[in-house]
């Protein structure tokens, strides 16, 4: 499950808070937010840990951070207040960013961050129902007004959509057995806490299987989340709408961590940095040469000294790329 960010006694950090990975991000946005009057998109904005580094950073940014979670537009605004005057905060979800530069009248950007996954905020509150660690109510959507739950997934969805989330989502290999399990068991009661789900979830995995890689139901309440709040869908329409809006020159920083992400920002900065072409062609057409190339070498991993002083880190995978031409 991944957290993007974590709150710990740090020195130098507002209320605890650390950002991940925050120096190779303020490393890799600097050069393009050096002109007169730069504007980043921070897509996922949680607490305003970047976005407070990178308006510190650059006396002339202008900042428009977005997040479908109030409470985080909540403590982001408190968090922002000194830079007041260069922040627009947004409660939406990230794939609606076309729409909100046009109504910013700013529809060309110099820099995008995404830090995917959850805040620390929202793991961390048991009643967010995020965590196979509390007995919660089983809820987990980043956005409390919007309808679908946690609990309408496992208690309304067939075993077929089931099997299929927990799969896809969850890459759970033992997905029928727990999506089985799941229906005998709601059709006595339905599950609404995540200790009951959890328990269940442990119960319907080999005992063998269960003694490694953590707790067992991390999976399924992965595959519950991404479904509830549709991140991925999601994320394929924010990342290619954000790499559009980037002027020449702009950069974006991905920062994922679970490999579904991290494969869906891979293919998606692959398609946009390789020429697109016929093979073979003796010089490469104008309309098919790459408008990006990539800042990073694969993806790039957080130190040890920094998982170590933020555990939630370890997942981080973090990609870049840069516009290099109109296209």
């Amino acid at each position: 499950m991944g957290v993007r960010g974590a709150l710990a006694q740090h020195p130098g950090q507002v209320n605890g808070h650390v950002p991940v990975m925050l120096g190779r991000v303020l490393e890799l946005l600097a050069p393009a937010l050096t002109g007169p009057d730069p504007v980043l998109v921070d897509a996922n904005v949680g607490l305003g840990g970047h976005a407070e580094a990178l308006l510190k950073a650059h006396p002339a940014l202008h900042l428009i951070g977005i997040d479908r979670d109030p409470t985080a537009i909540e403590r982001s605004t408190a968090r922002l207040a000194p830079y007041a005057e260069r922040v627009t905060l947004v409660h939406a979800v990230s794939d609606e960013l076309p729409t909100i530069l046009s109504r910013a009248g700013r529809p060309r950007i110099n820099g995008a961050l995404f830090d995917l996954g959850l805040s620390s905020p929202q793991i961390d509150e048991a009643a967010r129902g995020f965590a196979y660690s509390y007995d919660a109510p089983l809820d987990m959507r980043m956005d409390p007004g919007q309808e679908l739950t946690a609990a309408d997934v496992v208690n309304g969805y067939s075993v077929a959509e089931l099997t299929r989330i927990l799969r896809e989502y969850g890459e759970e290999r033992f997905a029928a057995r727990i999506a089985n399990a799941i229906a005998r068991e709601r059709a006595r009661s339905p599950i609404t806490t995540t200790k009951r789900l959890a328990d269940l979830v442990r119960d319907a995995i080999p005992a063998a299987t269960r003694r490694t890689g953590g707790n067992p139901a991390k999976r399924t309440f992965q595959a519950l989340r991404i479904e509830v709040n549709q991140e991925l869908a999601a994320l394929e329409r924010a990342l290619p709408a954000a790499l559009d809006a980037l002027a020449v020159g702009g950069r974006v920083v991905v920062l994922a961590y679970h490999s579904l992400e991290d494969r869906l920002v891979k293919r998606v900065l692959a398609e946009r940095s390789t020429e697109s072409g016929p093979p073979g062609l003796p010089v490469p057409l104008e309309a098919h040469l790459p408008t990006f190339r990539l800042l990073t070498k694969g993806a790039e991993l957080p130190d040890d000294e920094e998982v170590a002083r933020n555990p939630r880190a370890a997942s981080a995978r973090l990609r870049a790329a840069e516009r290099i031409r109109e296209g």
